[in-house]
């Protein structure tokens, strides 16, 4: 069965993806470490404070976790993971970080006149994300 370990490779490769989904169920149960969410964090544009809103955690615990050594529990991990996951595929559709990143930033019409960032806190607000980088990616702009 695929660890931790492996998740961390291949996060390190940028190879991880949903269809590793065996992996990524492990890596959730297990709970990720605060040194790989550190790792994921770092490849994204998101900064503690908008980390802290995305896994409705305080900052204060999110540091907490790092001077105790903590490991995030399965439904921080889940959301840690989706999170990675969404901000992957926003940079495929969009063919890089820059413009997917303005694009997060940028009130959208089809969303409501909200900025995209704004639903990474919940479970239906990232399958909304997802659906619209799908209209985007067949280029269905309603």
């Amino acid at each position: 069965m695929a660890t931790t370990l492996d998740l961390e490779t291949a996060f390190a490769n940028s190879s991880v993806d949903d269809r590793d989904i065996l992996l990524l169920v492990q890596t959730v149960r297990q709970g990720i470490k605060y040194p790989l969410f550190v790792k994921i964090a770092s490849h994204s544009p998101f900064n503690l404070s908008e980390w802290s809103v995305f896994l409705h955690l305080s900052e204060r615990t999110i540091q907490r976790y790092k001077k105790e050594k903590k490991t995030f529990d399965p439904i921080h991990s889940e959301k840690i993971l989706e999170v990675t996951l969404l901000y992957k595929r926003g940079i495929e559709v969009f063919g890089n970080s820059e413009s997917f990143d303005a694009w997060l930033e940028a009130k959208n019409v089809a969303l409501g006149s909200i900025t995209p960032k704004s639903l990474l806190d919940t479970t239906f607000g990232m399958t909304l994300l997802k659906d619209e980088l799908t209209r985007i990616e067949h280029g269905v702009l309603a």
